[in-house]
């Protein structure tokens, strides 16, 4: 088999786990898109450390054994992920990024007198209650 095909796999691959990280908003499918662009790394690391295997008539298949160090990043990585965003997501009801990173940031939209339309008044009624 030519290094031709696993090598456009691969950058397909990549390219979609790409287009995932920067085009989704969900945090578990941006994980799921970084676990792809990973397995595009595995697949050309494989590949390449048959291809050059083949030409340099060595045993060694240092390759294949960065790929499985990667696989075991990969799966902790995927494990810890999960478990943040489970811990987010019970914590503030939503696992989409955009959202997440504006209230990390404090920067909720206050209205024009400065204050949280949201936010209740020192009585516990909403600002709209106490000014009708």
């Amino acid at each position: 088999m030519h290094l031709a095909y696993p090598a456009v796999l691969a950058a397909l691959l990549f390219c979609t786990g790409l287009y995932g990280v920067l085009a989704r908003r969900n945090a578990i499918l941006v994980l799921m898109s970084v676990e792809l662009m990973l397995n595009a790394v595995n697949l050309n690391l494989v590949a390449f450390d048959v291809w050059l295997s083949r030409a340099a008539e060595e045993t060694l298949h240092s390759g294949q054994a960065l790929t499985l160090f990667t696989i075991a990043i990969a799966a902790a990585e995927i494990g810890i992920g999960l478990a943040i965003v489970l811990a987010v997501h019970r914590n503030r009801g939503t696992s989409d990024i955009d959202r997440l990173r504006d209230t990390a940031e404090g920067h909720e939209s206050p209205t024009a007198d400065g204050h949280d339309s949201d936010a209740p008044t020192i009585d516990g009624t909403e600002k709209a209650e106490a000014t009708a």
